[in-house]
């Protein structure tokens, strides 16, 4: 009977994994973050209350589209960013997670039309962070928006298609 409790629990864990995107046994808690002792509502496991809003970065990389479908169906979008405080947090919290700085994909998109940029979220689009000479659309066809390129991890319009890690973000 043990055995088979044992075995349950383990498919059970299994099952919720979803393919490690959240590597947990190197996730710092919320309670390491002093922003998890802000009153109101907790952000749900594994992801990080920041200013109103929970983050999670997500290691498994996959293009734009279905790193932006993933967070949907966590019920956030990729990343929106509205101040430097915020990005050096997002920032911070790939750090602790990959223990290293990847470029890494956000929310931010000009598919629509080039150079009108867009948040994936409906946020409007005011701060920005972008590397030097960016965004510049290079070969006419770099229109999602990928963070810590170059040495001083910055932003960079790049192809939708490549495949990078993720931070999403959702309201609480």
């Amino acid at each position: 009977m043990l055995t088979v409790s044992l075995l349950v629990c383990a498919m059970m864990a299994l099952a919720t994994a979803d393919d490690a995107d959240v590597a947990s046994s190197n996730s710092s808690s919320n309670a390491d973050d002093a922003s998890s002792y802000e009153a109101g509502p907790r952000c749900p496991a594994f992801w990080i209350k920041y200013n109103g809003r929970c983050f999670l970065y997500v290691a498994r990389a996959r293009d734009w589209s279905d790193a932006e479908k993933k967070c949907l169906s966590l019920k956030g979008n990729l990343a929106s960013v509205h101040s430097i405080e915020e990005y050096e947090f997002i920032q911070k919290l790939i750090t602790q997670q990959s223990h290293g700085n990847p470029m890494t994909w956000i929310g931010g998109t000009d598919c629509q039309k080039n150079n009108i940029w867009f948040w994936s979220d409906g946020r409007p689009f005011f701060f920005t962070f972008w590397c030097a000479g960016e965004p510049n659309n290079a070969g006419g066809n770099q229109g999602c928006l990928r963070m810590n390129y170059g040495e001083h991890h910055c932003w960079d319009d790049f192809q939708c298609s490549h495949k990078l890690p993720s931070v999403c973000a959702r309201n609480l």
